[in-house]
């Protein structure tokens, strides 16, 4: 086999939860593209069918099913139906992400409990579920997508002047504790012959950010900008494919060198 043909995901089937939001978008355009029959699931099946239907039009493989995280029978169900119809799992992309603090930190702590049951404890329920068969195929890449935000702390100077801020506790807390539990998990899964990996990325530029917040944060980097609509889909399609065959307990910050400094 070749190297170009080490980073084919053809003949694989690959789970990505979310895959209309902020991230999404791409990672589902990665793996497509790279050849994997594709499922693609969230709550909100308008906006997920809509791309489905996109990559469809292309000439893709790309299928939108229901997924309510924190709900355990709704992963299983999912599960379920992903095998009766391709047999098998072969990539698990852990993307979707609840964001119930708006007021940041000083929401009710209600909040703070449903971003918890969703966002670790669904972690927790999809990766058991789906893991199991990989165990069973022994292979298997599961890939987490964190935050550069689980890293490190909030740099203030990043919202000077603006009125954003960057006080979500509860954002913090899942995505730091999402990169000890590729940890937890590839060691456990080794044994499967079943990888597992983090990705995180750094602040994605939106066109409704504040300018300021913009240069600021970029000025940050080392590379001098923030993340754009298709900087994650190398490392995705290296991390799915064979051609990271030895790698697994990573964790990847895709960030700019915002991390580095």
């Amino acid at each position: 086999m070749s190297i170009l043909e080490r980073f084919s995901l053809a003949g694989k089937t690959a789970l990505l939860t979310g895959g209309a939001g902020l991230y999404g978008r791409q990672l589902v355009a990665a793996l497509a593209e790279a050849g994997a029959d594709t499922y693609i699931a969230s709550r909100q099946m308008g906006p997920l069918e809509a791309v489905a239907a996109e990559h469809r039009a292309r000439g893709e493989r790309v299928t939108a099913l229901p997924l309510d995280q924190g709900d355990e029978a709704s992963i299983q169900s999912l599960c379920d139906a992903i095998i009766q119809r391709s047999g098998r799992i072969d990539v698990l992309v852990n993307n979707a992400v609840s964001r119930p603090m708006k007021q940041g930190w000083e929401d009710d702590s209600a909040r703070f409990d449903e971003s918890m049951h969703v966002n670790a404890t669904g972690l927790f329920m999809v990766t058991r579920i789906v893991g199991h068969v990989m165990e069973r195929q022994q292979a298997g890449s599961i890939i987490n997508i964190g935050s550069m935000m689980g890293m490190v702390g909030v740099e203030p100077l990043n919202y000077t002047g603006t009125t954003m801020h960057g006080w979500y506790p509860d954002y913090f807390f899942h995505k730091g504790g999402m990169v000890n539990f590729t940890r937890f998990c590839a060691s456990y899964f080794g044994q499967f012959k079943v990888r597992v990996n983090c990705v995180s990325p750094g602040g994605f530029q939106m066109p409704q950010q504040d300018p300021r917040f913009v240069k600021q944060y970029a000025e940050r980097t080392q590379l001098g900008r923030m993340a754009n609509d298709t900087d994650l889909q190398g490392i995705l399609v290296f991390l799915a494919s064979d051609a990271s065959a030895y790698i697994t307990g990573t964790n990847i910050p895709v960030d700019g060198g915002y991390t580095a400094k």
